[in-house]
């Protein structure tokens, strides 16, 4: 996109925002507005504070101290949440209390309780996103199909009844980094409101030769026909363009020698070109009393498509051992693309039977997801020690890498279509029993089918199985007092596994089992959880001992920690946000590592999780007159050592990095600030996959910027 494009749309976006009445100014500053008459699906008409599960809400208002613009961003502020490999810097991958999702596609995050993760959109953008819940613990009874440890959840910004309001903002810093952003609301009579919001984005990177750009728009319609229906619609759009990174490698199992700077891609491939368009429709209707009915229909499209240079990790065909400098890689060019299609309905209300009163919710869902694969390659040829190092390697010197190097990849890797069909129908009942015992009971049963086939000429669907599952959950919610309660909950869960085995199967879903047992304190002064968990899985995938280069169900996995946040509003305009994570997650069986076929032992530790992580946020307050304030504040974020490659001793360091802040607001209407994050430049590496596919952290970033309300 030509720069002049870049302004257009930021000029276009808040163009809309003028539209707003500015005598609305007060709405546009409230980080906590409810969309008129919208209930959360897969909820019912249960508080958040009444969950029996430990729950991380991430506001707009915390998003924004933290000048958070990247979901990725979202582990330096949630507990037991850490990153995990993010595939070449093209999709968002973490872990919740030890446990990830399946490594070959994106964290299974939803947005607004839709699938929101699945397929090949990019690293999430954070301009639409009112709110981030953390669910933690046992909830697979209501989402369903999902990772044991918990979901993520993004609410996103809305149309909004009532009153219009609008915001634009600019930033930039350190890498030639650029951002706009634009938000308007504009209420259209009384029942009747169109919101628009989105950003551009353009940057250079500490990874030399790496520059991406982006462009998301997020509009979105709220009708309100009567008073007790409402019909929503927001569209998704993407386009990000970015080069396909791996990172750096360690020289002999070591980190520090290769400058975290270093690309060892090719800048002639280019960026990977990734698409995404998505639809959310919702009805809500209103039933009498209590009771409200839920109709939602989500469709999204992905697609990403580019070249990309993998290095070699097939010790035989690898030249860096050898040599100590040349580092031999694979080219391949990937155009991949997935359709979801989701659709539910749900009901939800209040019954009293005696003292007890039950919130009730009932649902069913349907999701069918395509996934389109066509990947090809060239590998380096085969080399022995000593020998000469040829085109054939696609070798780049580690130390001064030399640019230029771009076999045409033709071998077929992957040509394949797989259709994943399921249906689930699940119940929830959370009784009050008196005024301090809250008991929830609830299960979901999933149909889950799954075809996969060649792809020659027409898509030939040559293999289909049909798996079914029933995950129940129990919770229990104890108050003590009003402010202090204790919480109990216990669960079962699935997810299924992509792909099939040696005899063209697919494979067997994921088994999980997830206890929690915890506190929770609230008070209009302090908030603050304390929980301990212990969770198990199996049938992970593990290397086929009998047929190389193929899988099969063999591993099984327990996670066992502890977690502690705190969110303080003290007197002094003082605010604290802290969280600490212990996570214990290992290996319970022995097999064979999937990617290397590598021995792993019981105990053996999964890879990326730290066991302690922690973080802390402390800004301060002052009053400038009538209508100005000052906010400074500091943040320091801790994760200890982890596993850089599963079944090895090869380790990333232990990493502590600090943060600053300053904003001015010298108006309710205008507000300025500056962010350093790395505050003390220190060297870190934020994930990994092998040694030779390390992610490495940024050194000191420095953003400026200023935004405007109306």
């Amino acid at each position: 996109m030509k720069p002049k494009c870049h302004w257009l749309f930021s000029a276009s976006v808040s163009l809309a925002a003028l539209i707003a009445a500015p005598s609305h100014a007060a709405e546009a500053g409230d980080d906590h507005i409810v969309v008129t008459a919208q209930r959360q699906p897969y909820r019912g008409d249960v508080p958040v504070k009444e969950l029996p599960q430990s729950i991380q809400l991430i506001d707009a208002k915390l998003m924004d101290k933290v000048n958070l613009t990247k979901l990725d961003s979202i582990t330096e502020i949630a507990s037991g949440v850490v990153r995990q490999n993010n595939f070449g810097g093209l999709w968002d991958s973490f872990a919740i209390r030890g446990f990830a999702g399946d490594e070959n596609f994106p964290t299974g995050i939803l947005v607004n309780g839709f699938n929101g993760g699945r397929g090949y959109g990019g690293a999430r953008d954070a301009s639409n996103v009112e709110t981030i819940e953390v669910l933690k613990g046992p909830n697979g009874a209501v989402f369903g199909r999902g990772e044991p440890g918990g979901t993520i959840n993004i609410i996103t910004k809305k149309a909004k009844l009532g009153s219009s309001f609008g915001r634009v903002g600019l930033q930039g810093g350190s890498f030639n980094t650029y951002r706009g952003e634009g938000d308007a609301n504009i209420a259209i009579g009384e029942k009747l409101a169109v919101r628009v919001n989105g950003a551009v984005e353009t940057a250079d990177s500490f990874r030399r030769t790496v520059h991406t750009s982006k462009e998301v728009a997020n509009p979105s319609v709220l009708f309100q026909p009567t008073d007790k229906t409402t019909i929503s619609y927001e569209l998704e759009y993407v386009k990000l363009r970015s080069p396909f990174d791996r990172g750096i490698v360690a020289v002999n199992g070591k980190l520090g020698a290769v400058s975290r700077s270093t690309f060892l891609g090719e800048p002639g491939d280019g960026p990977m070109r990734v698409n995404v368009w998505g639809h959310q429709a919702q009805v809500q209707q209103k039933l009498g009393g209590d009771w409200l009915a839920i109709l939602g229909f989500g469709k999204r499209n992905t697609s990403m498509i580019g070249y990309s240079e993998d290095p070699e990790l097939a010790s035989g065909r690898q030249t860096l051992a050898s040599t100590g400098t040349m580092l031999a890689r694979q080219r391949r060019y990937r155009d991949f693309s997935t359709q979801n299609v989701t659709g539910r309905a749900e009901i939800s209300g209040r019954i009293k039977t005696g003292p007890i009163l039950h919130h009730v919710m009932l649902g069913g869902d349907v999701d069918e997801f395509d996934i389109n694969m066509l990947q090809l390659r060239i590998r380096p040829s085969a080399y022995t020690a000593g020998g000469a190092i040829t085109s054939a390697n696609n070798a780049i010197n580690i130390f001064n890498p030399v640019y230029g190097q771009q076999p045409v990849p033709t071998a077929i890797l992957t040509n394949s279509l797989e259709k994943q069909k399921s249906w689930g129908i699940y119940f929830q009942d959370q009784m009050d029993v008196g005024e301090k015992l809250k008991l929830r009971f609830g299960g979901r049963f999933d149909h889950f089918n799954q075809q996969i086939g060649a792809r020659v000429g027409e898509f030939n669907l040559t293999t289909n199985v049909v798996k079914e599952r029933f995950s129940p959950t129990v919770g229990l919610l104890y108050d003590l007092n009003p402010r202090l309660g204790l919480f109990a909950a216990w669960g079962n869960g699935f997810r299924p596994n992509s792909g099939q085995d040696v005899r063209g199967n697919p494979f067997a879903p994921e088994n999980s089992k997830s206890y929690e047992l915890g506190t929770r304190y609230t008070s209009k002064v302090i908030s603050g959880s304390l929980a301990v968990f212990t969770m198990t899985k199996q049938n992970i995938l593990t290397f086929d001992p009998l047929n190389s280069g193929f899988s099969i169900t063999g591993g099984s996995a327990r996670s066992t920690g502890v977690e502690a946040s705190v969110d303080a509003h003290l007197p002094g305009m003082v605010e604290l946000h802290g969280t600490y994570a212990y996570t214990d997650a290992h290996w319970t069986s022995a097999s064979r590592d999937v990617n290397f076929g590598q021995t792993i032992q019981p105990g053996a530790k999964l890879i990326n999780i730290p066991a302690h992580s922690a973080n802390l946020l402390v800004t301060k307050g002052f009053d400038l007159g009538e209508d100005g304030k000052l906010t400074v504040g500091a943040g320091v974020n801790h994760v200890s050592s982890r596993l850089g490659e599963t079944a090895t001793s090869f380790i990333l360091p232990a990493y502590t990095l600090t943060r600053a802040l300053v904003t001015f607001e010298p108006t309710k209407n205008i507000r300025m600030g500056v962010d350093v994050t790395n505050l003390f430049n220190v060297t870190w590496y934020a994930s990994s996959y092998s040694t030779l596919w390390v992610a490495p952290g940024a050194p000191r970033t420095v953003m400026a910027r200023i935004g405007y309300s109306f």
